[in-house]
C-alpha cells in the first residue's frame, strides 16, 4: 500500500506535461521486476541469437527467471555480472561519447560501488583505457573491489573516501559518471527500505548533496570533457532542476544522445526517464554534460615517477605470468607484487598521492619465505597468460567445493605445486597441489558461506 501512495505522490507533483510519460506508473512499481545478465567481453563470447537480449546493451540479455547466481561459478570467475537492464545504459552512453575513434583516456566513477556502471563502462572504452572507481563507504568499496578484480580489468584503480578529494586533481578525467545517491524512487518495486524511507525531506537532503557532489568533481574533469549525471529516482528535484543547475553554474552544455524512440526511454529537458512500465527495467534517469573547451588538461612527466621496484628476478617471473609482460611495472611492497600499467604510472602515482587507494592493477603475487605465491586477482585478470601456468579442469561439485573454500583433491595425474583450477575452460583460482590433498588459495573472505548446494548445476552459459 505503501508503494501505491508513494507512486501517486510523484505523480501528482510532476509537471502536466509529465503525466502521459508517466501513465502505467503506478501499476508497473507492483509488479516484478525483471532480470538481466551482462556478459564479460573480456571472458564471454556473445550470447546467441535466440538470447533475449537487452535493447540499448548487445552484451545485456534478460532472464526468464531468477536463477540461483550464487552457486554458478561463471558468475565468481567474472564471466557475467547481474544488472538492472536500465542501468545498462551506460555501455551505450560511453561507447556513445567515445565513438569518434579517440584513444585511452582516463575515466571516473566517482560513486561506483557496487560497480555495474564502472564494468560496463570498461567494456565501452577504448582499449587499454585507465578507469578509476570510487567508493564513499568503506564496507561498499570493499565489494567493489571484489567485483572489479573478478572482471580483471588490469588498468583499473579502486579507491575510497569523500568526493572532495578530487578537487586536488583538477582536469585528469576525460569522463567522469556521477550516479549520485537519490531518494530511490526508481528501487520501489526492489528495494521495501527505499519505499519506507521516502519523505519529501528526503528528497531535498539528496538534492544538496549531489550539487556538492557534482561541485566537488566538475574540476577533475578536462576541458571538453563528458560527466554522466544519473539517479534511480523519478522526481524533477534530482534531476531536471538539478541539470539545469549544472548549466547555470558551470560552463557545460547538455549532450543529446539521440536514443532509438522504439526503446521507450522517455527524453524530459535533457534527461532520459527509464519508467518501470515503458522499458523492462528499473527506475533510472541519466544526463549527460560537456564541459567547455577553455583551460589546459594535467602535464604528467613520467621523469617524475618514483618506482618502488620489485627484485629484478621476482618482477621476471611475474612478468612471465602476463601477457606482455613488458607493458607493466612490477613492485612490491612488504610481501605483496604489483603489476600496473606501463603508460598510466604518472597517473596512479598522483591518484596514490591524493586519494585513499585500496587496489590498483594487478595483485600479481605474494612472497611467502621463498615460496613466490601468484595472488586470486592474477588468475581472475584477462592479462594473465594461461600457458605461464599448468591448468586443471574441474567439475562443478569441484568448482563449488572451491569457492566455499573447502578442500579439493585433485586427480593423481596432476602435478605438484601451483596448479590454476579452470571450469568450463576458464581460471577459477590457484591452489597448491600436494599430491593427498590440494591447499586451497580462494580468498577466504569471498567464500560461499551458504551450506545449501543446489542438485542441479547453475549454468548460464
Amino acid at each position: 500500500m505503501l508503494i501505491v501512495q508513494c507512486a501517486e505522490i510523484l505523480i501528482m507533483e510532476l509537471p502536466k506535461d509529465f503525466n502521459p510519460d508517466f501513465d502505467g506508473l503506478r501499476g508497473a512499481l507492483e509488479e516484478e521486476p525483471s532480470v538481466s545478465i551482462r556478459r564479460n567481453c573480456g571472458k564471454s563470447r556473445p550470447f546467441g541469437p535466440d538470447a533475449d537480449t537487452v535493447p540499448w546493451c548487445p552484451e545485456g540479455i534478460y532472464l526468464d527467471c531468477r536463477p540461483q547466481f550464487t552457486f554458478d561459478p561463471c558468475l565468481h570467475q567474472g564471466r557475467y555480472y547481474v544488472q538492472d537492464a536500465s542501468s545498462m545504459i551506460y555501455s551505450s552512453i560511453v561507447r556513445s561519447l567515445t565513438a569518434d575513434g579517440c584513444g585511452p583516456m582516463v575515466y571516473l566513477d566517482a560513486c561506483a560501488a557496487p560497480g555495474g556502471k564502472t564494468t560496463a563502462a570498461i567494456d565501452s572504452l577504448p582499449a587499454g583505457s585507465l578507469v578509476v572507481a570510487n567508493e564513499y563507504v568503506p564496507l561498499r568499496a570493499q565489494t567493489l573491489k571484489e567485483n572489479l578484480v573478478k572482471w580483471g580489468y588490469a588498468g583499473v584503480v579502486v579507491s575510497r573516501g569523500d568526493t572532495r578529494r578530487f578537487k586536488d586533481l583538477p582536469a585528469m578525467f576525460d569522463i567522469v559518471a556521477a550516479d549520485v545517491p537519490c531518494s530511490g524512487e526508481g528501487m520501489f518495486r526492489k528495494d521495501p527500505e527505499a519505499v519506507r524511507q521516502w519523505s519529501h525531506s528526503l528528497v531535498e537532503e539528496c538534492a544538496a548533496r549531489q550539487r556538492v557532489i557534482v561541485d566537488n568533481l566538475w574540476d577533475s574533469l578536462k576541458p571538453g570533457g563528458y560527466m554522466i549525471y544519473s539517479t534511480c529516482t523519478f522526481n524533477r528535484r534530482e534531476n531536471e532542476d538539478m541539470l539545469r543547475w549544472i548549466l547555470d553554474n558551470y560552463d557545460a552544455s547538455a549532450v543529446d544522445l539521440e536514443l532509438p524512440a522504439e526503446w521507450g526511454i522517455v527524453g524530459r529537458e535533457g534527461c532520459l526517464h527509464f519508467l518501470p512500465g515503458r522499458i523492462r527495467g528499473e527506475g533510472l534517469t541519466v544526463a549527460v554534460v560537456r564541459k567547455g573547451g577553455a583551460g589546459q588538461s594535467w602535464h604528467f612527466s613520467a621523469k617524475s615517477v618514483k618506482e618502488s621496484s620489485a627484485d629484478r628476478k621476482l618482477a621476471d617471473i611475474c612478468r612471465g605470468w602476463l601477457k606482455n609482460g613488458d607493458d607493466y611495472v612490477v613492485e612490491s611492497s612488504g610481501t605483496s607484487i604489483r603489476a600496473l600499467p606501463r603508460r598510466w604510472m604518472p597517473q596512479i602515482k598522483e591518484l596514490e598521492k591524493r586519494l585513499d587507494v585500496i587496489y590498483a592493477g594487478v595483485d600479481a603475487a605474494l612472497l611467502k619465505g621463498r615460496d613466490l605465491v601468484p595472488s586470486h586477482p592474477l588468475a581472475m585478470s584477462t592479462a594473465v597468460a594461461p600457458e605461464a601456468f599448468i591448468c586443471q579442469e574441474v567439475d562443478y561439485p569441484t568448482a563449488i567445493s572451491y569457492l566455499r573454500r573447502e578442500a579439493v583433491v585433485l586427480p593423481q595425474s596432476a602435478p605438484r605445486g601451483f596448479v590454476m583450477l579452470t571450469y568450463m575452460g576458464a581460471p577459477l583460482g590457484f591452489v597448491k597441489n600436494l599430491g593427498n590433498r590440494a591447499n586451497n588459495m580462494y580468498p577466504n573472505e569471498w567464500r560461499i558461506l551458504s551450506t545449501h548446494v543446489p542438485t542441479e548445476p547453475v549454468r548460464l552459459f
